[in-house]
């Protein structure tokens, strides 16, 4: 594995239609360590389906999550690590024992911006890795730009969250990833996964600051 971690973003979105087979596929072929996908349940809550939105949905057509990690838990996809991005709410159980179903709970991280969701996978499985996506979503803060004072607290408040095992990286917007954001996060113990960068001198500028890893739409920016 890369000294920086490479995270496709929803599988390759830029090359293949987001969070499908093909595009999983299109990033493993261009050399990830790390797939990224959405975990979206359906309107009546029966089903788990990797998808971003409601609208992503009927657009791609159905992808179970069932599916999507039986396929990534083929010999082809070894050592390759699963970044699980929750949508909503009370899905946890059933992403638990989806995970163990395909024999890939060792391989997961969960990322939310939904603090009850990570605090509910903390009490569930303590040794899942867990990251809290920020800006916090939902919430008025769902979109970059963020105030001054948020990004002057997130720090301290990311790695108190970091030390008390509450999580154990950060998963923040390319935009508000600083030196002093770095050093907090790393000097805490915790990992932090900057998204989504598409621009190959934004992936250089966080790598030279010391993230763990860098989601991107398109892979190949990597290189």
């Amino acid at each position: 594995m890369s000294a920086l971690i490479r995270v496709g973003h929803r599988g390759a979105a830029a090359i293949a239609a987001a969070n499908t087979l093909e595009s999983f596929d299109a990033a493993l072929a261009v050399g990830v360590d790390m797939v990224e996908f959405d975990v979206l349940p359906s309107r009546d809550g029966r089903e788990l389906y990797v998808a971003h939105d409601y609208a992503a949905l009927a657009r791609n057509g159905p992808l179970s999550l069932t599916d999507a990690l039986a396929h990534m838990s083929t010999a082809r996809y070894d050592g390759v690590r699963l970044q699980l991005d929750i949508k909503r709410p009370g899905v946890e159980e059933r992403v638990l024992a989806a995970l163990d179903g395909a024999g890939a709970r060792r391989r997961a991280l969960i990322s939310t911006g939904i603090w009850r969701t990570l605090a509910r996978f903390r009490s569930l499985a303590p040794d899942l890795e867990l990251g809290w996506t920020v800006p916090e979503i939902p919430g008025p803060l769902m979109h970059p730009p963020v105030s001054s004072l948020y990004r002057e607290l997130l720090p301290r408040r990311a790695a108190t969250r970091i030390r008390s095992g509450a999580i154990d990286a950060l998963v923040p917007h390319f935009s508000i990833v600083t030196a002093a954001l770095v050093e907090a996060v790393r000097g805490a113990g915790g990992g932090i996964y900057a998204w989504t960068v598409d621009d190959a001198a934004e992936i250089a500028r966080l790598a030279a600051l010391g993230v763990t890893g860098v989601i991107t739409n398109d892979p190949r920016l990597f290189a």
